[in-house]
């Protein structure tokens, strides 16, 4: 009979999705059959980040996109992407805006349940992830004076975190 000298630490992934969402959960028992069944690694990323937090499955743009597909119909003037090219968006969900464009210039964008019936081991998909560290929190985040964190502040204004620390007259300057 082994032992087991490990069994307080945790594994650091997760098994399941914590959300209570109808449709995740037949999205995650499509993408689990797919994962045991075929051997491509693609529907094993899909699940596992299914079972991720909000926090941990950014938004993706159509510049992001366009940007990582090198489609040749995806026309920029000045950074901003003009035309989406026939391209075929899978996702989660969507903003209206963002399935408005897709349609409007020729694409398609359909559901991961879809897609799953049209490409059931990834071929000829790209995978994207959005930007992670975007959001607003991740300015606050780090540790001492000289690591650029943005402190929160009530105000902007000459009485906020404006004295010692700040300025050479007022004692010291970090």
């Amino acid at each position: 009979m082994g032992i087991d000298l490990k069994h307080k630490k945790p594994t650091h992934h997760r098994k399941e999705a914590r959300s209570d969402n109808p449709y995740l959960k037949v999205l995650i028992k499509v993408y689990r059959f797919l994962a045991r069944r075929t051997d491509s690694a693609f529907n094993k990323v899909i699940l596992r980040r299914l079972f991720m937090s909000k926090v941990n499955r950014p938004p993706v743009s159509i510049s992001r996109i366009l940007r990582n597909v090198n489609h040749e119909q995806a026309l920029k003037t000045d950074q901003t992407v003009v035309v989406v090219g026939t391209l075929t968006v899978a996702a989660l969900r969507f903003t209206t805006s963002a399935r408005a464009r897709i349609v409007a210039a020729g694409g398609e964008a359909i559901t991961l349940d879809q897609l799953a019936l049209r490409a059931p081991t990834g071929a000829n998909t790209v995978l994207l992830r959005g930007p992670k560290n975007a959001r607003e929190a991740f300015k606050h985040f780090g540790f001492g004076p000289h690591s650029g964190k943005k402190p929160y502040v009530r105000s902007k204004g000459r009485k906020f975190e404006r004295a010692r620390g700040r300025r050479r007259s007022k004692g010291f300057k970090v």
